[in-house]
């Protein structure tokens, strides 16, 4: 039996994925062998000896500890795509909110509750204030183009928007997603350049924080509207302020309200509704359910976000599986030991990403000494973990 810990509330689809007759799964597991987390903070967490895999029922992972992670051989999972549809949604309502003024016009509605048959009347004088373009016909620029990305330009094509994408990293699947009548821009000055309303579908990363600042603010279309469902740390608060009251930018609509938002003028929070739909939590728990049956049961690393991914067929006899730096002589090292212990290798498979890598050794032989084979894979400077089965 495996044993999962479950941070936060999650969509029970996950009996369907890890059987009741192999998993064991509570928010309260002790010593588990795997974490599912939604938003539950994690750092500082004391990470449990048994631990070999987290996965975070969503895309963003900033709430996991991913380098203290991998530097225990605990592979980090994440859901990417499992709540594109619901984030899509939400992007263009996104879209319809800074165009028009409607969440102004509706507060101001609530305040004719008491006029009694005068409300059509004072309804008809008093809606001008909150008039606003149409879409169609308007430029939307999207910066990225993942699962996220791609649905919400393929979004505005279906508005009869004019859409230019820019993403330099953009994967070949994809690209596959997009319409064919999506341009590409080259640079994302080019992007800014020309569009009414630019939505924003990029991870948070240390180059990517505050990205949108000051500078870049001032370089957009003029009167143009930014729509931010990604991360708020991407867009720097004043410097959208200050871009709002000096008109360089008509509207700011976010996922994610602060303090110095809340009530600005200019600016729509929204309370972080981009992946609250049930739908998503459901895709998004069957996704992290799917990554950890497969890693658990024969080493499989399916959307890692800090070691390589790699597809394995099922075990045949006996197999180890090796989280490693990625540095020479480790995979000379390990088929040492399995030389001194004359056991030999059926097959192998190695895979690297950046700095860490991750070799799986099927082996032929049934063999003794199992554990003081480990161990002392274990104990090589330059391995992580090892798991064997």
């Amino acid at each position: 039996m495996y044993k999962i810990l479950t941070l936060n509330a999650i969509s029970p689809v996950y009996h369907d994925h890890l059987s009741d007759d192999q998993y064991e799964v509570s928010s309260t597991m002790e010593n588990p062998d795997a974490i599912i987390v939604r938003s539950a903070n994690m750092h500082g967490m004391e990470l449990p000896q048994s631990l070999k895999a987290i996965a975070r029922a969503g895309a963003g992972f900033n709430n996991i500890p991913v380098d203290v992670c991998t530097k225990q051989g605990i592979v980090v999972f994440n859901t990417p795509g499992a709540n594109a549809n619901a984030v899509k949604e939400l992007a263009v309502a996104a879209m319809l909110l800074g165009s028009r003024d409607i969440e102004g016009g509706i507060q101001w509605v609530k305040t004719l509750a008491d006029a009694g048959d005068k409300v059509p009347e004072l309804v008809e004088k008093g809606k001008k204030r909150f008039t606003g373009p149409e879409l169609r016909g308007k430029s939307l620029g999207v910066v990225g183009l993942g699962e996220v990305g791609a649905l919400v330009a393929n979004a505005g094509r279906g508005l009869d928007m004019n859409v230019l994408g820019y993403d330099p990293y953009i994967s070949v699947d994809h690209a596959w997603m997009l319409s064919r009548s999506i341009g590409r821009v080259k640079n994302l000055l080019e992007l800014l350049q020309r569009s009414d309303y630019v939505s924003v579908h990029i991870p948070l990363e240390e180059e990517t924080r505050s990205m949108f600042n000051e500078e870049l603010l001032m370089k957009m279309k003029q009167g143009a509207t930014l729509l931010n469902l990604s991360r708020g740390e991407l867009v720097d608060e004043e410097a959208v302020l200050a871009a709002i009251e000096c008109g360089s930018l008509r509207r700011y609509v976010t996922d994610f309200p602060s303090a110095k938002l809340i009530g600005r003028k200019g600016v729509i929070c929204i309370p972080h509704l981009g992946a609250s739909t049930p739908e998503s939590e459901d895709n998004c728990v069957v996704m992290a359910s799917r990554q950890i049956d497969a890693y658990l049961k024969n080493g499989t690393i399916r959307n890692s976000v800090n070691y390589p991914n790699c597809e394995l067929e099922n075990i045949l006899h006996h197999r180890i599986a090796v989280l490693h730096q990625n540095v020479p002589n480790v995979v000379t090292s390990l088929t040492t030991i399995l030389s001194n212990y004359h056991i030999n290798i059926g097959a192998m498979v190695n895979r690297s990403r950046g700095q860490y890598a991750y070799t799986v050794l099927d082996l032929d032989d049934t063999f003794a000494h199992k554990q003081e084979l480990v161990s002392r894979m274990k104990s090589l400077d330059t391995v992580y973990g090892v798991r064997s089965w």
